[in-house]
């Protein structure tokens, strides 16, 4: 849909909303994963939803005092930053407050979103709090909710700081937010504020007197689209990598999504199978490697980079149950790393999906505490913020995860249509990979590129035989 120039989204109201109970917690150190995020925008995910069978404003109403209920669960997201003396950086859960704003986009309809081919622009309207970037929580929320009426349906999004959670994070409290909106009056994830791991470092992140900036470009050109990938199309791309038959062994499958998925042990919902796996190394390699690979190999393709020029591919990777001992599985904050993989173009397309995939399964396999603990050991050697973008033309920078419980969040009148993200922290290269509404193993890629790439893109034909839609 080709939407009006004039037609932008306005704000209705905007006020703060503060806890239901003042907060007892004390101040939380940041941690060597939570550091490096201070110089990324805040995270700007949400859902989109039906119109609701009740009037708009007895939604406000309800989600305002939803989210101070919430707030009560998650108390330092209503704090603030600070950096003490020794320059070492804080939250604290002093009941500041965040932001709640209802606005109004009803120019907009459901199927304008999810029946474009490339995501409107009119979705990075949805979320409050655009170009922020992380540090910016010592004086501004650190959290943000923006509720959007749509012709037909509403959109609820977050912009939440990055150096205070990850997507775990994230989603825990999101799904927390749902919980408490549906009348649940016990919340089934109680978020661990500990910080007694080796994350926890004496190491201090020295930053300009004004903060850090960003460090790509946020306003080059790029084209973002949601790609789709059935069930069955992961599971044959698993095949080839793994050299087999496509015959699905659903135990495997199911042994190999959990193992590191600490979530699954928190809900205990580990086979035995993959309780006795857990400690022992695997090779196989997993369904989301194989669909890596395949990005990998396209995008390669389509940026038609000389033979001899080194392509990285990084992967976010959940520290959570890598730690020996384990963190809990809801510890909240930000404990992930990146794992970045390099080949040179001309390696990449000389070979087959499954050499692709062999590389980034050696490195993600290979990761373990020794290699966890290693990284916070050079880190601390030289703190530095985490280098966001695509710095030579030849990167990829995978997010998120499908394994998110991003479709778990009915706030009491059904299940999201759709998940989408805000204009933060994209750049050419910038993927991020959602659960599909399907559920079953369905993937959804954001994908996000220079206009001339995604071209490339989306006429190779290895590439898109695999892609059951895009939105």
């Amino acid at each position: 849909m080709l939407f009006s120039t004039m037609s932008r989204t306005t704000t209705v109201s905007k006020c703060s909303i503060f806890p239901s109970e003042d907060s007892t917690l004390g101040d939380l150190k940041l941690s060597v994963s939570d550091l490096p995020m201070l110089s990324c925008h805040y995270i700007q995910k949400g859902c989109l939803f039906t119109r609701p069978p009740f009037p708009i404003s007895d939604l406000i109403s309800l989600l305002k005092r939803s989210l101070s209920t919430t707030l009560s669960h998650f108390p330092p997201l209503a704090g603030r930053l600070f950096t003490d003396s020794d320059g070492h950086i804080y939250i604290t859960s002093n009941d500041a407050g965040v932001d709640f704003t209802h606005a109004n986009a009803s120019h907009v309809r459901i199927r304008d979103i999810l029946g474009s081919i490339d995501v409107p622009h009119q979705v990075k309207e949805f979320f409050s709090l655009d170009g922020m970037i992380s540090y910016e929580g010592h004086f501004r929320p650190i959290l943000a909710v923006q509720v959007t009426e749509l012709a037909d349906g509403v959109f609820i999004g977050c912009s939440l700081n990055h150096a205070v959670t990850d997507g775990t994070s994230f989603w825990n409290f999101f799904n927390t937010f749902a919980e408490v909106s549906r009348g649940i009056k016990r919340i089934s994830r109680t978020p661990d504020f500990s910080r007694e791991s080796v994350l926890i470092s004496p190491a201090v992140l020295k930053l300009p007197a004004d903060g850090p900036k960003i460090t790509f470009d946020a306003d080059a050109p790029v084209r973002e689209r949601i790609l789709s990938f059935t069930r069955e199309s992961i599971l044959k791309l698993k095949a080839i990598a793994n050299n087999q038959k496509c015959e699905v062994n659903h135990v495997v499958e199911l042994m190999g999504k959990q193992r590191h998925d600490p979530l699954a042990r928190l809900e205990g919902k580990m086979t035995p199978l993959a309780q006795q796996q857990n400690k022992t190394e695997t090779t196989e390699i997993s369904s989301f490697q194989a669909l890596s690979a395949l990005l990998w190999r396209g995008v390669t393709r389509a940026r038609k980079l000389p033979a001899s020029k080194t392509t990285t591919f990084r992967m976010a990777v959940n520290c959570r149950n890598r730690l020996g001992p384990k963190l809990e599985p809801l510890y909240f904050g930000n404990a992930i790393q990146s794992i970045p993989t390099y080949a040179s173009a001309g390696d990449i397309l000389a070979h087959d999906l499954r050499w692709c995939a062999e590389q980034l399964n050696k490195n993600v396999t290979a990761y373990d505490d020794a290699t966890v603990r290693s990284n916070v050991q050079d880190w601390e050697r030289d703190p530095r913020c985490f280098p966001l973008g695509n710095f030579d033309g030849a990167m990829l920078t995978m997010g998120s995860s499908p394994r998110f419980p991003m479709y778990d969040n009915d706030f009491g009148w059904g299940r999201p249509m759709a998940v989408r993200s805000g204009k933060a922290n994209k750049f050419d290269g910038k993927i991020s990979a959602f659960p599909g509404r399907e559920g079953g193993g369905t993937v959804d890629l954001e994908v996000i590129l220079a206009p001339e790439t995604m071209d490339g893109l989306e006429s190779d034909q290895e590439f898109m035989q695999y892609v059951s839609s895009g939105y």
